[in-house]
């Protein structure tokens, strides 16, 4: 019996956007709407990059940055999983609120969009050089 993946991911390589955060993003837009659930199986590091044609590492790096959030867990010999705590639009929801309360303290602050748009740039471009 073969089970159906949870999840097919598609990459847009003219996007600008890394391709494991498009993973990533892939991932947590399927756990806000429902698509995923506690205790789904992600699939295999060898059936993504069978999918989108990709290097195996971008994709555990995905995992890995999915693991840092709390969305998934790997487990020995078996896969990755959607965490168990996880409901739809649970962690999204939470960080979601959580920025939109920075948005209204800079505006509140009088820091304009622009400013806003490149302090966010660079506190990514930050992340992505600590890694």
């Amino acid at each position: 019996m073969t089970i159906e993946p949870t999840i097919h991911f598609r990459l847009d390589l003219r996007s600008g956007i890394a391709p494991y955060r498009q993973l990533v993003e892939q991932v947590l837009r399927a756990v806000e709407s429902g698509r995923l659930r506690g205790g789904d199986q992600l699939p295999s590091v060898r059936d993504v990059v069978g999918q989108v044609t990709i290097n195996p590492n971008t994709v555990h790096r995905a995992y890995r940055e999915l693991e840092h959030l709390g969305l998934v867990e790997g487990r020995s010999g078996l896969g990755t999983f959607v965490c168990e705590h996880v409901t739809a639009g649970d962690s999204l929801s939470e960080l979601r609120a959580g920025l939109q309360r920075w948005i209204r303290d800079a505006r509140d602050r009088g820091i304009s969009d622009a400013t806003l748009q490149a302090m966010w740039r660079d506190a990514i471009a930050a992340r992505e050089a600590s890694r």
